[in-house]
C-alpha cells in the first residue's frame, strides 16, 4: 500500500524547485509518467562549477505573482483533499521560491508535508530550498525522505548528491549521481555533477568523459563546456579548451568568468591579442572584477604592453588592496620591464600576503633569478609546482634555470607491473610508463581505495592499427550493494602518444560492452551511458593524426535505462543562435598554461 501511495504522491507532484533558477513543471495527476525536477546546482558556488542550465519555461513560470494569485484562490476552497491541498501548496511554495519570499515558501513546504506526509515532490523540493540558503545538513534529511517514499526519484538523488558535494562528502556524492545517471542516462545534470566531483577529486580524464556526457545530452548545457574545459586545460588540451569555452559564450554570452577562462586558455597558444580582447569584454560585463583586470595586465606584460599592464594591476588593486595575486604579477611586469628594484617591493607584499599562492611562488622565482640567486629561484619555482602540479611557466623558469621539473623522482609501485609496462607513484598520483613507449605517459585515475595494478595490455591490430588499450585495477568502491571491486581501460593512441579516454570498464559484477568498428570504437558503460569515439581512418594519413571524441554521444535505448519517461531535463533547443567560430591562435611558439583554476579560486 505503501508503495501505492508514493507512485499516486509522484504522479501529483505539480511543480519543483531550483535552488537557483526555479522551475515550474506542471503535471496533471493522471499522467503516465512522474515528471522528474531538475537538478539543484550548490548554492555558493564558483561560477565555473555550476551543474545546471535553466530549462525551457514551462506553464505558469513566466508569471510566478499570478501562479501565487491563482493558487491562492484555490486554496480557498474548503472541500480540498488533503493530498490535492498538499500539491496546491508545493506549487504556491515554488512560485514563493521564484519571487524571492523564502519563509512564505518553507510555511508552504511545510504545510504541505504535513496534509501529506508521504508527499515525496514536496520533501525533495523543500530540500532544494534547504539547499539554496545554506541548510546542507536539513537538506539532505529532506532527500533521504523523499528517496525512501520513491526510491526511483532520480532527481532526489541527484539534489542529494549535490548537498553532499557541497559537505565535502565526495564518494557518497558519486554514489547519488550515479544512481541518479542509472535511472535517467540521458540527462545533463547529474552527469555533470558527478564529473565535477572527479575534477575537485584529481581525475579530469573521468571529469572530461562525464562533462562530453553531458553536452551531448543538452547541446545548450554552458556549465558543463566550461567545465570541460577546465578539466582540458589541466591535461594541456588548451585548443580544445578554447572550443570548448566558445560554445559555453555561445549559450552564456554575458558571463565575465567565462570570458577570463578563454583568455587564459588563449595565453597558452600564444595569442595574446584575444586573451586581451576576452579580458576586456569580461572588464565591460563586470567592471569590479578583479580576476579580469589581474589577467588583463598579465597579459599586456606578457605582450611587452607595460603602461597598459601598470594601469590594469593598479587597478586590481584599488579593488582589492589586499590581493597576493595582483602584487606577484605586477612583480612580474617590472621584471619584464627591467625595474628590478621596484619588482622586489611588490614581491615582498605578495609574499607577506600569501605565501602559499602558486602565482605569488613563480613570481618571487622570477624575481629571485634576476637578483642572481637561482637556488633560491628553483626553490620557489618548485614549491609553485607543488602547489600547483604540472604548472606549465614555473616548469619552464626551471627549464631555464637547468634544473629537473619534478619535485621527486618517480618512483616505481613493486607487483603492479605487466609486461614493458610499469605503474610509477609522483606527488601521489599515479601513472604507466613503458620503455617500449618512451613518449606516453598513461595517467591511473582511481575510482576507489587501493593501489593500480596493471591487468592486460592488449595492442590493436588494423584496421585500428596503432591504438590500444591498457586495463587496470581501480580501487575498491562503496555502493549501495556493498564494497565492489573497479576496473578502467585506458584507451592510448601511440601514434601520438596521447590517451584517448579512460572508460570504466568492470565494477562488481557488470561489465561494459566494447565494439569496434573500422573507424570508431563504442562503448556501452556500466552506469547505461554509451560513449562513442572516432578513431582514423584505414586510408593512408600521416602518423600525427590524433582520434578524436565524436562530436553527439549516442542516447541509450529504453532497453539500456530503467526510466523510460519524460525528464525536463530533456527539454528541446529552441535558440536559433549559434555559436561563432573563435579566432585562429597565433602560432608564436609556446607559451605556458593558464595562471588561475578558476574552478578553486
Amino acid at each position: 500500500m505503501r508503495q501505492i501511495v508514493s507512485k499516486i504522491a509522484v504522479l501529483l507532484a505539480a511543480s519543483f524547485v531550483l535552488a537557483s533558477s526555479v522551475t515550474v513543471l506542471s503535471a496533471a495527476p493522471g499522467d503516465a509518467a512522474a515528471k522528474e525536477p531538475a537538478a539543484a546546482a550548490p548554492s555558493g558556488t564558483p561560477p565555473a562549477q555550476s551543474t545546471q542550465e535553466p530549462v525551457q519555461p514551462a506553464q505558469g513560470r513566466n508569471d510566478p505573482a499570478r501562479a501565487i494569485a491563482s493558487q491562492t484562490e484555490a486554496l480557498k476552497d474548503t472541500g480540498l483533499a488533503n493530498d490535492r491541498r498538499a500539491t496546491i501548496l508545493n506549487d504556491r511554495a515554488v512560485a514563493f521560491t521564484r519571487t524571492g519570499q523564502i519563509k512564505l515558501a518553507l510555511e508552504d513546504f511545510n504545510r504541505a508535508v504535513q496534509l501529506f506526509a508521504e508527499y515525496p515532490a514536496a520533501y525533495n523540493n523543500r530540500g532544494n530550498l534547504l539547499l539554496s540558503v545554506g541548510q546542507n545538513a536539513e537538506a539532505i534529511k529532506d532527500f533521504d525522505r523523499a528517496i525512501l517514499l520513491a526510491p526511483g526519484y532520480a532527481a532526489a538523488h541527484s539534489n542529494r548528491a549535490n548537498a553532499r558535494l557541497k559537505l565535502g562528502q565526495t564518494a557518497e556524492a558519486v554514489i547519488d549521481f550515479t544512481r541518479a545517471i542509472e535511472l535517467l542516462p540521458a540527462s545533463a545534470p547529474p552527469l555533470s555533477g558527478r564529473g565535477l566531483v572527479h575534477l575537485a577529486t584529481g581525475r579530469p580524464h573521468a571529469a572530461i568523459r562525464d562533462f562530453s556526457r553531458a553536452v551531448n545530452a543538452d547541446a545548450r548545457f554552458a556549465s558543463a563546456y566550461r567545465n570541460r574545459a577546465t578539466a582540458r586545460l589541466d591535461i594541456g588540451q588548451s585548443d580544445e579548451a578554447i572550443e570548448d569555452l566558445s560554445r559555453a559564450i555561445a549559450f552564456d554570452i554575458d558571463n565575465p568568468e567565462i570570458y577570463v577562462l578563454r583568455g587564459y586558455a588563449y595565453l597558452n597558444v600564444a595569442n595574446a591579442p584575444s586573451a586581451i580582447k576576452d579580458f576586456t569584454r569580461a572588464i565591460e560585463l563586470n567592471p569590479a572584477s578583479v580576476q579580469a583586470y589581474q589577467a588583463r595586465g598579465l597579459a599586456h606584460g606578457i605582450a611587452d604592453a607595460f603602461d597598459e599592464a601598470y594601469a590594469d594591476l593598479n587597478r586590481a588593486i584599488e579593488l582589492d588592496p589586499r590581493s597576493a595575486v595582483t602584487f606577484a604579477f605586477r612583480a612580474f611586469v617590472y621584471k619584464q620591464n627591467q625595474q628590478g628594484d621596484v619588482a622586489v617591493k611588490d614581491i615582498e607584499t605578495a609574499l607577506k600576503l600569501d605565501g602559499n599562492s602558486a602565482e605569488v611562488q613563480w613570481a618571487n622565482g622570477e624575481i629571485e633569478e634576476v637578483r642572481g640567486r637561482p637556488d633560491a629561484a628553483i626553490v620557489s619555482l618548485r614549491k609553485a609546482i607543488e602547489l600547483r602540479p604540472g604548472w606549465k611557466l614555473a616548469e619552464d623558469a626551471l627549464k631555464r634555470l637547468g634544473a629537473g621539473t619534478d619535485l621527486s623522482e618517480d618512483r616505481s609501485i613493486a607487483g603492479a607491473e605487466i609486461g614493458s609496462w610499469r605503474v610509477v607513484m609522483q606527488r601521489n598520483a599515479y601513472f604507466a610508463v613503458s620503455d617500449d613507449y618512451p613518449g606516453l605517459r598513461v595517467a591511473l585515475e582511481m575510482m576507489g581505495d587501493g593501489q593500480p595494478k596493471l591487468l592486460e595490455w592488449e595492442l590493436k591490430k588494423p584496421p585500428h592499427k596503432g591504438y590500444g588499450v591498457l586495463r587496470f585495477s581501480g580501487g575498491r568502491v562503496i555502493t549501495k550493494n556493498g564494497p565492489e571491486d573497479t576496473e578502467l581501460a585506458a584507451i592510448v593512441d601511440i601514434e601520438t602518444a596521447k590517451v584517448v579516454s579512460i572508460q570504466p570498464h568492470r565494477q562488481g559484477q557488470r561489465v561494459a560492452g566494447w565494439t569496434w568498428e573500422e573507424d570508431r570504437v563504442q562503448i556501452a558503460s556500466i552506469d547505461g551511458v554509451t560513449d562513442e569515439f572516432a578513431l582514423r581512418s584505414t586510408k593512408p594519413v600521416e602518423a600525427s593524426v590524433a582520434a578524436a571524441p565524436v562530436a553527439a554521444l549516442k542516447r541509450p535505448s529504453a532497453s539500456a535505462s530503467k526510466h523510460t519517461g519524460w525528464s525536463p531535463w530533456d527539454a528541446p533547443f529552441s535558440s536559433e543562435r549559434r555559436e561563432p567560430k573563435r579566432q585562429q591562435a597565433q602560432k608564436r611558439g609556446p607559451k605556458p598554461k593558464s595562471l588561475f583554476d578558476l574552478l578553486f579560486n
